[in-house]
């Protein structure tokens, strides 16, 4: 039963709450305080998510069980009961929020709202077009407002918008991949998939990935524009795009049905699974930090201006 409900916790899912940390990675100070906050804020968020699903999976499991792959999931194939899950939610969303207490009521605010939001979504906007995209991509701007508010120091609008954009862009290439997958197997796995086409999806992502690159540009350009502490930040741009158009790659149906035939894990559709497994993006991330990390470094003993 243990074995069941972390496997219901998704834990790979615990990577997306490692966005908490950038704020401190972009700040313009060092805080070890503030390291330790988003460190109990990580653990606040990894929680909460987790009791979230739990929540998720309960309201779905008539829909899961007749789906391809999430009928596999814990609740819905049976092995775990119903008021079980529904307690563990509960312990793990109430653990959460008291952890976030200690740290500020700010924290606890913040993740109050994330909770309002995903429940809301597990209940009416997944079944809504344009919202549920915007849900998901709240999760990930809320992430980020938690990370900002448990380091402290100054930081930038321009970086809260990027992550904004780029939250967005993940959603919409999410739900890509769904209606795509669905009109393959015939079988609509989603209601709001239904009001959805794969040209708005390309438009949609135009817009939002011209956008995010556009704000992550003038958050490097420096101080002049109340963005990074130095204008040399600008060499780390290009991971940024090479990231950008390596997602998009993958996403691409020639080259998704091609990974799938590998490993049917490995799909927009998941995320975190393509943070995890896509060599290229993971090469791309660690480049792009090290470069962000040599500029801090370098900006700070007064080798650069």
């Amino acid at each position: 039963m243990i074995i069941y409900l972390i496997k219901s916790c998704r834990l790979r899912q615990w990577t997306k709450n490692l966005l908490i940390f950038a704020p401190g990675i972009f700040s313009k100070d060092y805080y070890i305080f503030g390291w330790l906050n988003c460190i109990e804020a990580f653990i606040s968020f990894c929680l909460i998510s987790s009791g979230i699903y739990l929540i998720n999976d309960l309201i779905d499991i008539d829909s899961d069980r007749s789906h391809p792959t999430k009928c596999k999931r814990p609740i819905a194939a049976g092995k775990i009961k119903p008021n079980i899950a529904f307690s563990s939610s509960l312990f793990l969303i109430a653990l959460s929020l008291i952890i976030s207490a200690t740290i500020s009521n700010l924290i606890f605010f913040l993740l109050t709202l994330y909770l309002f939001i995903q429940i809301l979504y597990c209940l009416f906007f997944k079944n809504k077009p344009i919202l549920d995209i915007f849900s998901i991509s709240a999760g990930f701007l809320l992430r980020a407002l938690v990370g900002v508010a448990a380091y402290g120091g100054n930081w930038s609008h321009w970086f809260l918008l990027t992550i904004g954009m780029l939250s967005l862009f993940l959603a919409i290439e999410k739900r890509k991949t769904e209606l795509r997958n669905s009109e393959k197997s015939g079988v609509l796995t989603r209601k709001v998939l239904s009001r959805y086409s794969l040209p708005l999806f390309q438009r949609l992502e135009s817009t939002v990935t011209s956008c995010a690159f556009m704000a992550y540009a003038l958050w490097s350009s420096g101080p002049n524009l109340n963005g990074a502490e130095t204008s040399w930040m600008l060499i780390t741009v290009p991971f940024v795009l090479m990231g950008i158009f390596r997602y998009q790659l993958i996403s691409d149906p020639q080259e998704s049905n091609k990974r799938m035939l590998i490993n049917k894990e490995d799909t927009t559709e998941k995320p975190e699974e393509i943070l995890l497994r896509d060599k290229g993006i993971k090469i791309t991330i660690i480049c792009w930090l090290l470069c962000v990390i040599s500029v801090k470094i370098l900006y700070q003993n007064n080798y650069i201006t």
